[in-house]
This record gives structure tokens, C-alpha cells and sequence, in this order.
């Protein structure tokens, strides 16, 4: 059966004002991981990534470690692109700002930013730009359609952002809207989900491994944000 090979963006600059690029140390992040994926001989068919910065920039270091640049078309599709996390947080807070919030309290922020998950997907929250449900539906569609037609031994890989691979994840487990919440906030950046794909059905076979930095002298690289 064909293979996904889903993975979260490189760390990015978190509680700065501009947070959707890499930081130098997601940019190793994903060349370790490109290079790691090489090494197993892995030779993907098709890649693709939403089109926010972090994470094309994420699927061009991993294919550049991977030595495919030139092999292997690097596709945009806006269904991976991570939910709108400033609207949720001021839908929630009623407009407070969100990064003076990160700067001022980070535990207390990050409470805040859970309730307002738990509270869109409740659909207690208006003037956000999508429900919880349209979220998880142009996720799911991005991934079908990157798959569409792959071939038994195909690999697809595929980035995307920690919500919208939680989202995916727990739906595939029909798990609740709780739980797409705690896969979101516990993934790790550039974290590997495999993903089966055939016979019209998507299937979990791995979660937010990092086999690339799993070992003593890459452990300070492991991030969340």
C-alpha cells in the first residue's frame, strides 16, 4: 500500500512578531530529517506542503537534504496551512493580544489558547475565519487528494502544521475534539506521522517520531513551537 509521510514544520519563531519562518534550528530540523530519510532510501513521488512559509520552507530543506530538488516537484495546497491561531485566541479573549500574552505569562497564555480550542470546537466561538468542522474537512481533502492515484509502493511526503496533523490524527481514530487538542500541543517540530494509504481508506501506523534526533547529541534540537 502507498505510504504518507506527514510531517510538522521546523521550529519557528515563536513569541516574535513575525512567527511564520524557520528559525535556524527548524532549518536543521528538517535537514536532519531530510537526510535521515535518505539514508533508508526514500523516494518520494510527490511533495507537497501548505503554503504558509514555515512550512514550504520545511519541504525544501528535507528535499534539498534528500538531494531530490530537482527530482521531485515540491506542490502547495492552502488545505494543509495551519488554523488561524491569533482569531481563535482574540474570538476568545475578546481581542487581547496574543503575543504580549505569550511575552507576559506562557503557562497562563497557553491555558488560554486551550480553552479557546476546546471552545471553537465546541463551536462556541464567532467571527473566526473557519468552524472546527471546515478545518478538519480541507485537512483530510489536502491529504486524499495528494494521494489520489499513488501506487502500492508510492511514498507521498507531505507538511503541514501540529493542528491540522492532530486534526487529521484524531479523526482517523474517531477520537474526540479533546484529543485532536492534545495531539496538537504535544507534537514535535518536524515529528514524522506514516500514514497508510489503499483501497479508500487512511490508516495510522506511526505518530510524531523524530528518529533524526533521537539521540544524545541532537537531543537539545527537540522543540514544540
Amino acid at each position: 500500500m502507498a505510504m504518507v509521510l506527514l510531517v510538522r514544520h521546523g521550529q519557528a519563531a515563536f513569541g516574535s512578531d513575525h512567527y511564520d519562518r524557520l528559525s535556524d534550528r527548524g532549518r536543521q530540523q528538517a535537514r536532519w530529517l531530510g537526510e535521515h530519510l535518505a539514508s533508508l532510501g526514500v523516494l518520494p513521488v510527490r511533495a507537497v506542503a501548505g503554503s504558509l512559509a514555515r512550512q514550504r520552507d520545511t519541504a525544501a530543506e528535507l528535499l534539498e537534504a534528500m538531494g531530490l530538488t530537482d527530482r521531485v516537484q515540491l506542490d502547495e495546497d492552502p488545505g494543509l496551512d495551519e488554523y488561524d491561531g491569533e482569531s481563535l485566541y482574540r474570538a476568545h479573549t475578546g481581542g487581547a493580544d496574543q503575543l504580549a500574552h505569550q511575552r507576559r505569562d506562557f503557562r497562563d497564555y497557553w491555558r488560554a489558547f486551550r480553552e479557546a480550542m476546546q471552545r471553537w470546537s465546541e463551536d462556541g466561538l464567532s467571527d473566526v475565519p473557519e468552524s472546527w468542522a471546515s478545518f478538519g474537512a480541507r485537512v483530510r481533502r489536502a491529504v486524499d487528494t495528494a494521494s489520489a492515484g499513488a501506487g502500492r509502493e508510492d511514498t507521498i511526503l507531505m507538511v503541514s502544521s501540529g493542528g491540522a496533523i492532530g486534526r487529521l490524527i484524531a479523526d482517523l481514530m474517531q477520537a474526540p475534539a479533546s484529543a485532536a487538542i492534545e495531539l496538537n500541543l504535544q507534537f514535535r517540530n518536524t515529528g514524522l506521522c506514516e500514514l497508510i494509504v489503499g483501497r479508500g481508506t487512511l490508516r495510522l501506523l506511526s505518530y510524531n517520531s523524530i528518529p533524526h534526533l533521537d539521540h544524545p547529541a541532537r537531543r537539545h534540537a527537540i522543540t514544540f513551537a
